[in-house]
């Protein structure tokens, strides 16, 4: 029997994320307040300001207000999964029934999903939701978290489409489909007994595949200063900025560009992180679609 290291390595690390997003707050070496201090004096006549460099009191170091890094990534850790797995499941929550209505290859929902896909595949990910999310409307609006949430979703939907409407009509070549449709099975049984059973593999497969997509786009839209959810935040006179208004990874790489050269453990351990999530979904993923393909080893 071949031992399936990818599933076994994929399960490990998504438990260990699991066990730092909830039971990590309350683990005694985490700041579940979020307090932070700007200025210490370590010793007499001696002053330090904020953010301060990895040590034994900020095992990753701090964040510009003080803050320990490593509580913000644990903290930060539920909300950034959420919104994961919410686009994720939104995806396919639209993408499956498009690729199942359009799995003859022809008619209107085949020519959705072609041209949905063609739309949004001739340019970059990054730089279409970046667009759309930047559009004076949706910029500071009141629900621009959800907005957010359906557009990051539907960008790709075209491309999940394509891929179950594929899969579908492949399945849907195979003599046991010929065989229901002699004897005249419903076309509801011929979905639920036929059709989910061979393409539940490949979606959950894909589904995992995404989420680490989607993880990698989140943090791309924080280098180039597009969030979820933001608000403008007055400086001081004449002069605003941007503020991410959640608390996701996101959140502290908002300034990456500036902080890696003075602080590069701002910027470097939450891409870490996402790196981590990303390998975790893609790892699972195969090892599940090593799992699913074993009588064709």
């Amino acid at each position: 029997m071949v031992r399936n290291y990818y599933l076994i390595i994929g399960i490990l690390l998504a438990g260990i994320l699991a066990f730092f997003t909830f039971i990590g707050p309350s683990l005694p070496f985490v700041d579940s307040e979020l307090k932070g201090e700007r200025v210490v004096f370590p010793e007499p006549g001696i002053i330090k300001t904020a953010p301060f460099p990895p040590s034994e009191k900020f095992p990753l170091g701090s964040d510009r207000d003080g803050r320990d890094l490593l509580s913000l990534l644990v903290m930060g850790a539920k909300d950034t999964f959420i919104l994961i797995f919410l686009v994720v499941i939104l995806r396919y929550i639209v993408a499956i029934p498009l690729g199942m209505f359009g799995m003859k290859n022809k008619g209107f929902f085949s020519w959705i999903i072609k041209w949905w896909n063609q739309l949004f595949s001739s340019l970059p990910v990054i730089f279409t939701t970046a667009l759309i999310l930047t559009l004076p409307f949706l910029m500071f609006h009141e629900l621009r978290f959800y907005w957010s949430i359906v557009i990051i979703a539907l960008v790709e939907v075209g491309r999940v489409g394509l891929i179950i409407q594929q899969q579908a009509y492949s399945v849907s070549q195979q003599p046991f489909i010929e065989a229901g449709i002699t004897i005249g099975v419903k076309p509801i049984k011929m979905m639920t007994s036929h059709y989910f059973p061979n393409l539940f593999p490949s979606i959950i497969v894909n589904f995992f595949i995404d989420a680490g997509r989607v993880a990698i786009l989140i943090g791309q839209l924080a280098m180039i200063n597009v969030f979820i959810t933001q608000e403008l935040v007055q400086l001081s006179y004449g002069y605003s900025e941007i503020f991410n208004t959640s608390g996701d990874w996101a959140t502290i790489i908002r300034e990456a560009r500036r902080d890696v050269i003075r602080a590069f453990w701002i910027p470097f351990f939450p891409m870490l992180a996402i790196v981590i999530a990303t390998l975790t979904f893609n790892i699972l993923g195969e090892g599940m679609r090593q799992h699913f393909n074993r009588h064709l080893q």
